[in-house]
């Protein structure tokens, strides 16, 4: 996505320099690796990083090159002094992008009962159009890409088998499946994945037999009127349409995301983040002790009556989402719709089916795909269905309910405190307010003075602010304006380590390799998600690929004039300190595929990438 119009980046004058000297230093650079790999086949690999400076970059810091720097920074001066219609910067989305799909890349496949090492079980016998002949797989399958499988090595046993890209880790005789006993009784009963449906849930949906009986409740209320003159009211069991349920007071230097903890387990202090960019572990849900202790529902008893007999809590009771004082970051389970009978059925699946801390709802996404059908932001002009969709959810959620917004739809209308009181009302936990309509896009900052001023009106509902959050001076700022909290987004893909900036209070002039070690980790928790088979492999790429897309505005600290970068700063051509670094400033595509290269092997053929956004790169 494009940042709003706010300059150059100021860098230091001796790493200045030009497009075409930019590309040419890392065209040779890459042919001197190449041919030395060649020539000394089986010594380190070309994604080694050197510490040294490399020749071109020894001959840039010369004494005597002094002409040539200024010459660079004054292309750059140029370059912004030229009129807007001769510097035309590419814009919109890239629409209708190639997909690489497993046969584009994979002719030949393994039928997965021969990977499991059950070919008597095929179900489809001799009609399978996949092969059953191992040998014939092996002599067509691409090599191997390494001598450690993360499958294997983590959980004892890759269910990938032969086709894993990293088989001969726990390949034994005639290609059989090597398993580590003790490893794989340690993972004995212990789900992998939080965030999937089991297969025979998803027959049962496909077949609809699944219950929604909260669902059906609430929703058979819709369009009736009510005593209270609300929708949905009596559904929602309460006269008043309203949730009993604590709020959150101000919280200081809190970032997106929650981590999952069991109820009763003593909260955790805020612990800091590694030196790899890893979330901190924070914060916590606690049980919400609140009754309803209505006298017309007091239960007729045998015996003496209890403080159970009197008190009930209801299934609805939700958890407290404490986030006082925390500084934390996970995903979200983030729900976008436009329908109420669809969000309130999925909010109960997920209720019923898998653990979490918070449903949020998005009503930010400014998509035409997802607007034009009435969701996203469109939500914030359809107050009828924006209430419907959180009332309904609010109903069959045993845990907090959040909404994202936008400021508004058009750039000059907000409609964020108009919304936010009635959000308050319909029972939400918390609201978070990205400062952008959706018309700006990334085309303005975000307004801060308007995100305070909602802070006020959602009191003593939590406000969470968003918008150009890329240091901890910008966290501290935005913790000033009286938001409970702040969310970071674009921020924590250029620059992941932002959380560690933010916890230190302090600049980290992270280097080349410490970056690489952040991809690798990537790539590895990629192989374990989905899989470490070609088509695994390749779908690491693509999401690696997009990653580097936003990674590569990240300009290092040590390189900077003034501190600190500015998220609405596009970086000028510059030579980082070494050629990794260097590699990692370019926005070419195709030196974003040769990082990936460096991690998760040569691509396939034929293989062609672009990023979401046209402004993200070029070739």
């Amino acid at each position: 996505m494009e940042a709003a119009g706010g300059g150059v980046a100021p860098i230091r004058a001796p790493y200045l320099t030009s497009k075409e000297q930019f590309h040419a230093y890392l065209k040779a650079e890459r042919e001197s690796r190449n041919q030395e790999n060649n020539q000394h086949d089986g010594e380190e690999d070309s994604s080694s990083n050197d510490q040294t400076e490399p020749p071109a970059k020894q001959m840039k810091l010369d004494g005597g090159d002094q002409v040539r720097k200024q010459g660079s920074q004054e292309e750059v001066v140029k370059e912004e002094e030229k009129k807007p219609q001769e510097r035309k910067r590419a814009r919109g989305q890239n629409k209708s992008r190639p997909c690489m799909k497993p046969n584009h890349y994979e002719k030949d496949r393994l039928c997965q009962s021969v990977i499991q090492e059950c070919a008597e079980k095929c179900y489809f016998g001799s009609q399978c159009r996949f092969l059953h002949d191992v040998g014939e797989y092996m002599a067509v399958k691409p090599s191997d890409l390494g001598d450690s499988c993360v499958l294997f090595k983590t959980f004892g046993k890759c269910i990938y088998g032969v086709t894993c890209r990293f088989a001969r880790a726990h390949l034994g005789e005639d290609y059989r499946n090597i398993i580590n006993e003790d490893l794989v009784k340690q993972w004995e009963g212990k789900p992998l994945v939080r965030n999937s449906l089991s297969k025979e849930l998803q027959q049962r949906l496909r077949k609809k037999k699944v219950c929604f009986d909260k669902s059906s409740k609430y929703l058979s209320h819709l369009g009736k009127p009510s005593s209270a003159g609300n929708v949905g009211n009596k559904a929602a069991g309460n006269s008043t349409g309203e949730k009993r349920m604590t709020t959150c007071t101000a919280a200081k230097g809190n970032v997106e995301g929650v981590e999952v903890k069991p109820p009763g387990e003593e909260a955790p202090e805020c612990v800091s983040v590694s030196e790899k960019g890893e979330a901190p572990e924070s914060v916590v849900l606690q049980s919400s002790c609140l009754a309803d202790a209505s006298k017309d529902s007091t239960p007729k008893t045998i015996g003496p009556v209890t403080d159970e007999d009197v008190i009930k809590l209801r299934a609805c009771e939700k958890k407290r989402l404490d986030i006082q004082g925390k500084l934390y970051l996970a995903p979200l389970t983030t729900l976008e719709g436009a329908f109420p009978d669809t969000m309130t059925r999925c909010a109960e699946l997920l209720n019923q089916t898998i653990e979490m801390d918070f449903v949020d709802i998005n009503v930010g996404c400014p998509i035409d795909l997802v607007y034009k059908k009435g969701g996203g932001c469109a939500l914030m002009n359809r107050s009828n269905k924006f209430e419907q969709i959180v009332r309904g959810m609010n109903s069959v959620l045993d845990v907090p309910l959040t909404v994202k917004i936008r400021t508004g739809v058009q750039e000059k209308v907000n409609l964020a405190h108009k919304v936010i009181p009635n959000i308050r009302k319909w029972g939400a936990s918390m609201v978070t307010l990205h400062g952008r309509s959706r018309e700006q896009r990334y085309t303005k900052v975000a307004d801060w003075e308007y995100i305070a001023e909602c802070a006020k009106l959602a009191s003593p509902m939590p406000l969470f602010g968003n918008g150009d959050i890329l240091s901890y001076e910008d966290a501290n700022r935005a913790m000033q304006t009286g938001v409970s909290g702040i969310m970071i987004a674009r921020g924590a893909l250029i620059k992941p380590w932002i959380f560690t900036e933010a916890k230190e209070q302090r600049h980290w002039d992270i280097s080349s390799n410490e970056r690489l070690d952040i991809l690798k980790d990537f790539t590895n928790y990629g192989l374990e998600h989905w899989g470490s088979d070609t088509q695994g492999v390749e779908k690491t790429r693509k999401f690696m690929l997009e990653w580097l897309s936003f990674l590569c505005r990240y300009i290092p600290t040590g390189l900077l004039e003034y501190l600190p970068q500015k998220i609405n700063e596009r970086p000028p051509y510059y030579m980082g300190r070494d050629y990794l670094e260097t590699l990692m400033a370019s926005q070419n595509v195709d030196d974003w595929i040769k990082i990936s290269e460096m991690l998760l092997g040569p691509v396939p053929a034929n293989f062609t990438f672009l990023p979401k956004h046209k402004a993200n790169s070029y070739r």
